[in-house]
């Protein structure tokens, strides 16, 4: 009997504290005695309330083990680099986003940089797609170059033509523009209403704010982007008491604010291209054929059957997804159409799989954050396996205050990483800046799969060359597979490829607990001080 998985997924945010037995349910340390979010006590905050949920346009995946490779297809005649090794392997619960990254999408990132940096066309040049993807020699598609990415015919189309390279900016970019949309619209910073002239009192706090450049999360985090909204979080620090600093945007309240920290469970974790693995996971949706760990039947596509059509009653006979038929067959014949695309289609087209998830075959192919090597998984961790880590550090500008260099856009400069360990403070204050960052043990890219020291020059393969998975409106059936897999340079660009965003998601690994068997472990017994 098929569960449909999206039985448990239209909630959009999970509670985490029920599936957490460490944590106390007083507001008193059961190892001390003090008492939590009291400046008497020393002012240690924790959060009792925490919910977690997804940022905007994502759905949560629930992890756990398949067999990677699994779903592959045995062609005859078919090179074994096309697949992944067959490899029992695990993946962690992460949130993914519900469809591609569409050209809207794209042309509202495009309109950020034009509006607040605009003077800086390098920047807005940079991030503009190659609508050249679809010129071909022998081929009229020249309305292509000129309409695709901004023509409203085209909005609601998957972008093409963005570089691996281009998907990582704009999934920091979004990370950044959700979190301050979160911190503004809450109250714990200025809100745009304010800073954009909606009050008229609010003048001198978009000067002030607008002067302080783009808001990044980890320059805010890092309490370098001091903006203290109307409900600006308390500070409880004792040694802050008597500082108001900060207080004039807080509707009059008094005391000491602070920023909004990591600690307070309030700011998302970064968006992100997801892993070949939890593409993969995700793609197949096996959560909707499995009931009480028992799979009832594996896949070859991200839905039931061995075939490319619908075989339900009102639908039977219409293709799942925007593929190529045969090698001159892009969309059927006129008056019925098969597949109702002759390119890309709209990221809400067909049906979802059983994760919720849209055009996780066809359509486009989609970028993932793998480096490419042709046998990465026969060694790979079994656990959220992945090959292409490259360590950064955030460079330091002031050792005392702990204050990290920002560029010109106010992000983080980063530098490779000085350690694959935590350093002993007298090496941390020892280490020259010109020999550590030489030092390329948190480097890891090669760790399992090293790198043929001729790579780059008799193959094409290099430490620059990234996955990509899916198959596309250009591809036949074979590649629907979503154990499939290609490679291109990561600053290179289709007119076949695109992609979606993931986000880790923290905490418990399952998602909903509601109908199954739980442990309940007794409460704690606070200690009381006072006896």
């Amino acid at each position: 009997m098929k569960k449909s998985y999206l039985y448990y997924s239209i909630a959009a945010i999970a509670v985490v504290g029920s599936f957490s037995s460490c944590k106390s349910k007083s507001g008193t340390s059961e190892k001390t005695g003090m008492a939590y979010n009291k400046r008497e006590f020393g002012g240690f905050e924790v959060n009792k309330k925490f919910k977690r949920g997804p940022g905007p346009g994502l759905v949560e995946i629930e992890g756990g083990v398949f067999v990677m490779s699994g779903s592959a297809i045995n062609v005859a005649g078919e090179e074994l680099s096309n697949y992944n090794h067959k490899r029992e392997t695990t993946v962690s619960s992460f949130y993914m986003d519900e469809t591609e990254v569409s050209n809207t999408n794209w042309l509202e990132y495009l309109s950020w940089i034009r509006t607040t940096y605009p003077t800086d066309h390098e920047y807005y040049y940079n991030e503009l797609p190659d609508t050249l993807v679809w010129r071909r020699p022998l081929s009229y598609n020249e309305p292509y170059v000129d309409n695709y990415l901004r023509h409203p015919a085209y909005q609601d189309y998957p972008v093409v033509g963005v570089t691996w390279e281009q998907a990582e900016r704009y999934c920091a970019w979004r990370t950044d523009r959700v979190n301050e949309l979160l911190l503004r619209e809450k109250g714990y910073m200025t809100s745009f209403k304010d800073m954009n002239g909606g009050n008229s009192n609010s003048a001198a706090a978009a000067t002030t704010n607008n002067s302080k450049g783009a808001f990044n999360t980890d320059v805010y985090l890092n309490g370098q982007y001091d903006d203290k909204g109307k409900r600006a979080m308390k500070d409880l620090n004792p040694s802050n008491a008597g500082n108001a600093a900060g207080a004039a945007n807080t509707g009059g309240r008094s005391g000491a604010t602070r920023n909004v920290r990591l600690e307070d469970g309030i700011i998302k974790q970064p968006y992100r291209l997801p892993t070949e693995a939890e593409w993969e996971y995700a793609a197949l949706g096996l959560i909707g054929n499995t009931q009480y760990e028992n799979i009832n039947a594996n896949k070859i596509y991200p839905w039931n059957g061995l075939g490319l059509s619908s075989a339900k009653r009102n639908t039977r006979g219409l293709i799942l997804a925007n593929f190529k038929r045969t090698k001159g067959d892009y969309m059927g014949v006129g008056g019925s159409l098969n597949d109702k695309g002759g390119l890309t289609v709209a990221v809400r087209s067909y049906m979802p799989n059983d994760f919720g998830l849209y055009n996780m075959a066809g359509n486009v192919n989609e970028w993932v954050a793998d480096v490419y090597r042709a046998k990465t998984f026969e060694a790979a961790d079994a656990f959220n396996p992945y090959r292409g880590n490259y360590y950064k550090d955030k460079k330091v500008a002031d050792p005392i205050s702990g204050k990290i260099e920002i560029d010109k856009y106010n992000r983080p400069v980063l530098t490779d990483a000085k350690a694959y360990k935590k350093q002993t403070w007298a090496e941390k204050q020892a280490a020259a800046p010109a020999t550590a960052t030489a030092n390329t043990y948190a480097d890891q890219r090669g760790f399992r799969d090293q790198a043929n020291e001729l790579y780059g020059e008799i193959t094409l393969v290099t430490d620059k060359s990234r996955v990509f998975k899916g198959g596309s409106w250009d591809d036949q059936a074979l590649w629907l597979n979503p154990a499939t897999r290609r490679f291109l340079q990561q600053d290179e660009s289709t007119a076949d490829i695109g992609f979606r965003c993931a986000m880790t998601m923290l905490g418990a690994s399952e998602i909903r607990s509601t109908g199954k068997p739980q442990f309940k472990p007794k409460a704690a017994r606070a200690f009381k001080a006072r006896n």
